[in-house]
């Protein structure tokens, strides 16, 4: 072997490496994360399905491959989680709702045939909240998901499984989607690293709608070369979703070149009072290491921000309301038993299929939707939405990269917010704009507070900008385990 204690302690890069040197194989690092899997999940909680005898079978494939000459890449063999609300060929997909319990795709996630034709492994589908809404993943409908760095705590949402399931060591990365932050907020409150790309640079194709101009798909790892990597494998245009692009997609070229001459904004609407003091301190000190390391950091001022909250919660609802409207109980998924006429069926099945957050965005979003409000709430946000956009483009005519925060606090204890709904849509203040503005951000550890929880970094980048993101997110990586 290489030295290291234990497979499920190797980042993907280390992974990888061991499997190309034949130190390893993808066989016994397969079966390594299952016994991870199933020591460790039933406190963490991450995994709503676990398809272990598929990803053993993939895991011999790659083996073979391997001892031919003919491995498909650096993903060839590792072992990944996938967010359950990404289709899976034959593999149940749930949404973790009722309404889609026992609910198994006929098709792949093009992302999934994309990790397919890398030889990924798939170990299994990964917790959530219940169609992606939600911060703390305690809106799933079979189960909360813990945070393995505070099991008392939240792993943040919606994507709190695939974020959970990095930092547990029960998958070497995992795919999650972020329609206001649900990446980068479990990222953050994890202390791993988690990337939400420019609208469009990866499909959607087969991914369950939330909101269907925000949402993208990204990847969760340990270190942000990991995640370079990872994003170029499922990066690309795609004909099934005429929203996707042809971008380039090297984001390992250069990105130990470092941060000299590089220029950051730091918008002093971030600094507010609402957030912590040991994030605004991290968040400084991560500002003075930039300068120290060659790059520029200076203030700036976008009062557009304040807007961003109000105007995403109008837009993301409106656009809940029209995709969840499929979920009627005639063509798939869950059926009310007791109903009278198809009205009834619509009423009961979706009374019952779905829970209190889902059932709270859809009336929020049929009301701003309305003849009598569609003036007064979502023409308006649809304004902000561009505000917002134009405020970010002034600020890249002179700076590569925004320097944020992720969330206003550390992973608080599960329970404590579940019932007010307010104080957690409040916690996506730092996150939606870049999902308004159709924008890459990466979020990455950069310190821990007082009782020792994760801190997040938020860089946000301009519209496929990723490979800066990347290079400064690296640099900081490198300078703090130096450090």
């Amino acid at each position: 072997m290489t030295g290291y204690k234990t497979i499920t302690g190797m980042s993907l890069r280390q992974l990888s490496e061991a499997l190309a040197a034949g130190e390893v194989t993808s066989r016994q690092a397969t079966q390594a994360y299952l016994d991870a899997i199933a020591a460790a999940d039933g406190d963490v909680a991450a995994y709503l399905t676990v398809t272990g005898p598929e990803a053993l079978a993939a895991a011999e494939a790659s083996d073979a491959r391997r001892a031919a000459g003919k491995a498909l890449g650096p993903l060839d063999g590792v072992p990944c989680g996938i967010k359950d609300n990404i289709c899976t060929k034959d593999v149940r997909t749930t949404c973790a709702s009722k309404m889609l319990e026992h609910w198994i795709p006929p098709y792949d996630a093009t992302v999934m045939t994309a990790l397919q034709k890398q030889g990924a492994v798939m170990l299994g589908k990964l917790n959530m909240d219940e169609f992606a809404m939600g911060s703390t993943t305690e809106n799933s409908a079979f189960k909360a998901t813990h945070n393995p760095r505070a099991l008392d705590r939240v792993p943040g949402g919606s994507s709190g499984g695939a974020a959970a399931a990095v930092a547990a060591d029960e998958a070497v990365f995992t795919l999650g989607s972020d329609t206001g932050g649900s990446i980068r907020q479990p990222a953050a409150f994890c202390g791993v690293v988690g990337m939400k790309p420019t609208y469009g640079l990866v499909s959607r194709y087969g991914l369950v709608a939330f909101a269907s101009s925000l949402d993208q798909i990204g990847p969760l790892t340990k270190t942000v070369w990991d995640n370079a990597l990872v994003l170029q494998a499922i990066a690309g245009q795609d004909p099934n979703d005429s929203t996707s692009v042809a971008a380039p997609a090297d984001y390992l070229t250069g990105i130990a070149d470092g941060v000299k001459g590089m220029k950051f904004a730091l918008p002093k609407e971030f600094l507010s009072e609402a957030l912590a003091p040991d994030i605004a301190a991290a968040l400084r000190k991560t500002a003075d290491r930039l300068t120290a390391l060659g790059a520029a950091v200076e203030e700036v001022t976008m009062p557009e921000l304040d807007k961003a909250l109000p105007a995403y919660y109008v837009i993301s609802s409106a656009e809940a309301s029209s995709n969840l409207a499929r979920f009627d109980g005639v063509k798939y998924g869950f059926r009310a038993q007791n109903f009278t006429d198809i009205h009834s069926l619509y009423k009961e099945t979706r009374s019952q299929g779905f829970g209190a957050e889902v059932k709270r965005r859809i009336l929020l979003g049929s009301y701003v939707l309305s003849a009598g409000y569609y003036d007064a709430y979502y023409k308006k946000a649809l304004e902000v939405r561009a505000l917002i956009k134009a405020a970010f483009d002034k600020v890249f005519e002179q700076y590569d990269a925004v320097l944020s925060p992720v969330a206003p606090t550390t992973a608080y204890k599960l329970g404590e917010k579940v019932d007010d709904p307010l104080a957690m849509y409040l916690g996506d203040v730092y996150t939606v704009p870049v999902n308004i503005a159709g924008l890459p951000s990466l979020s990455l550890p950069c310190g821990q507070d007082r009782e020792g929880l994760p801190i997040g970094l938020q860089l946000i980048g301009k519209p496929f900008g990723e490979a800066a993101l990347y290079r400064a997110g690296y640099t900081l990586e490198q300078d703090r385990i130096g450090g």
